[in-house]
This record gives structure tokens, sequence and C-alpha cells, in this order.
């Protein structure tokens, strides 16, 4: 393997990436996961976890009956982007707009203790 070898894609996490934190004693899955971002974009890992799980094996970092898998933490609740559009409906435009006391017209100083 090369060490520009992407062992997720996702999260572009190289096999470097992995070995150095496995120098630095990290050894489990999740542990890995959580130094490098693997398997958190939006596989979810179904892409790299095998690949990371052989990595280890092979470094004889960990045996086959000590795998685990990673805490998966899926979010809450969906949210589609028409919902997180109607925010604007609900609170109003002016209130998503910077401050009228921050906004000023061209060439003028902006108000005193305004910053730019």
């Amino acid at each position: 393997m090369t060490q520009r070898m992407f062992i997720c894609r996702c999260e572009d996490v190289t096999v470097a990436e992995v070995d150095h934190a496995i120098g630095i004693g990290l050894e489990s899955v999740e542990e890995i996961k959580r130094y490098t971002g693997l398997g958190t974009g939006p596989c979810q890992g179904k892409e790299c976890t095998v690949a990371l799980v052989h990595l280890l094996l092979d470094r004889g970092r960990i045996t086959a009956s000590a795998v685990q898998p990673f805490t998966a933490r899926p979010p809450a609740e969906p949210v589609t982007l028409a919902e997180l559009a109607s925010l604007a409906e609900l609170t109003g435009p002016a209130e998503l707009a910077a401050p009228a006391e921050l906004a000023s017209p061209a060439g003028e100083a902006p108000p005193s203790g305004a910053t730019p």
C-alpha cells in the first residue's frame, strides 16, 4: 500500500493518517474513527470500516475476535432543505439580515462602535 492511499474516501483519510493514529497508541476502530474522522462521511463507514479492520489485522493490532464496530450516531431527526428555508418565513427576513446599525451606505463610515 502507498502512503497516499485513501482508506476513507468520504473524509479523505489516508493509510498514513491511520498509521499515525496507531503510532500514538490508538488501536480500536472507535478510537481511530474519533481521531481521524474515518467513517463519519456520507457512507457512515459502509465503505471504509472493513478496510480499517483489515489494516489493523495486518498490522497485528487487533484480533478478529476483538473487532468491535464503531458507534453510529445518525442525526436525531432528518431535516430537509425546505424546512431550513422555511425558517426565514417564521422569523422574518429582517431578523436574518445584518442589523441596520451595521449597514452603511457606500462611502460612509459605519456608525460609532460598529465593526465593518
